[in-house]
């Protein structure tokens, strides 16, 4: 393998035990050479039992070296991580993920390849566990009736520029041109930074021969609130680039503002309650046939049709408060992450 360039992968963590050493097994056995890689971990402050397993990790191998994140959030812990390595190309990656063992020299080699400033792959979601739920769940999240056309999660078939990638392998130079993550975004930190990439001309690429394994949120709770999140700092993100990055992003937004005011409105006159009534039927039956669809690919249909009909609206309607409220702080002159982090 050549190893033209020295590599810095950079992973901030918050309380990853039950996945962490697996996700770091993946990385060692990478066929990148040892000796051109290091490999950061920004903690959070974790307190399950995270930073013991690191520990040992990095007492048997010196490329892998634990810094303190005081801050908790993401993109603090990237920054810090990129300030302190040393490596010509930078990726970007994430705990809750496993990576093939060609991953990083498959993304080095694409970088020149195809000359790029940003190349990510493809993401295979998987269930959390074997339940018919955690399957739903992982189908759903690559769904384009899920995601609609985020091309990382729903496939491509060629190499094509996009938007934003998952994680991410950088040039070096792309930091000091662009500048570092945000750190008032604790969600949408990338899609912000590949944004600013895209306004200073750099070329962000997905490749797909190239999958990483993305293990999906357990229960419908915790895939709410995932979405939630997401929703919530888009408006930030729009407000910092000072546009709307994608179209996609507002449909939760517009299915919300159609189900709360086309119930209302649909008191005023009898045409506007059939066509509110018409137009959630519309969705209503394109749920239940992709739900149907899919999970006739499966042994458990019943309870797979189930869970994807509920999986669905979770994602679309968590998506969409969370914009709301997101726009809510936004008018009401909240603008740092602080501001926008609540409970829920």
């Amino acid at each position: 393998m050549k190893s033209k360039y020295f590599v810095s992968v950079i992973m901030p963590i918050r309380n990853e035990a039950e996945g962490i050493e697996h996700t770091l097994k993946t990385l060692l056995e990478q066929d990148y050479p040892q000796n051109r890689m290091e490999i950061i971990i920004a903690d959070g402050q974790s307190d399950d039992g995270t930073i013991e397993i690191v520990k040992a990790f990095a007492s048997q191998y010196p490329l892998i070296k634990l810094i303190n994140n005081e801050q908790r959030i993401v993109p603090t812990g990237l920054n810090k991580a990129i300030n302190i390595s040393n490596g010509e190309v930078i990726i970007r990656v994430d705990a809750h993920s496993v990576y093939p063992q060609n991953y990083i020299s498959r993304l080095v080699e694409a970088l020149d390849e195809y000359q790029a400033d940003n190349v990510g792959c493809v993401i295979e979601t998987i269930p959390y566990n074997n339940t018919s739920l955690s399957k739903a769940i992982a189908i759903a999240l690559s769904s384009p009736f899920g995601v609609g056309n985020s091309s990382f999660r729903v496939g491509v078939e060629k190499p094509v520029e996009v938007d934003t990638v998952p994680f991410g392998c950088f040039r070096r130079d792309v930091f000091d041109q662009v500048g570092l993550f945000d750190e008032d975004l604790v969600r949408n930190q990338d899609d912000e930074f590949n944004a600013r990439m895209r306004k200073n001309g750099k070329k962000i690429l997905l490749i797909p021969d190239l999958k990483c394994q993305y293990t999906a949120r357990k229960n419908l709770k915790q895939l709410r609130r995932m979405l939630f999140q997401y929703g919530l700092f888009k408006p930030l993100v729009n407000y910092k680039l000072k546009e709307v990055s994608t179209l996609r992003q507002l449909v939760p937004l517009l299915l919300i503002i159609y189900t709360v005011l086309g119930f209302v409105l649909s008191f005023i006159h009898p045409l506007i309650a059939v066509l509110y009534t018409i137009g959630l039927m519309f969705y209503l039956i394109a749920l239940l046939m992709v739900s149907l669809v899919q999970a006739l690919k499966h042994s458990k249909i019943l309870s797979m049709w189930f869970y994807l009909f509920l999986s669905y609206p979770s994602m679309h309607y968590s998506y969409g408060w969370g914009y709301i409220v997101g726009l809510r702080k936004l008018l009401t002159g909240c603008k740092k992450s602080v501001e926008f982090t609540i409970s829920r």
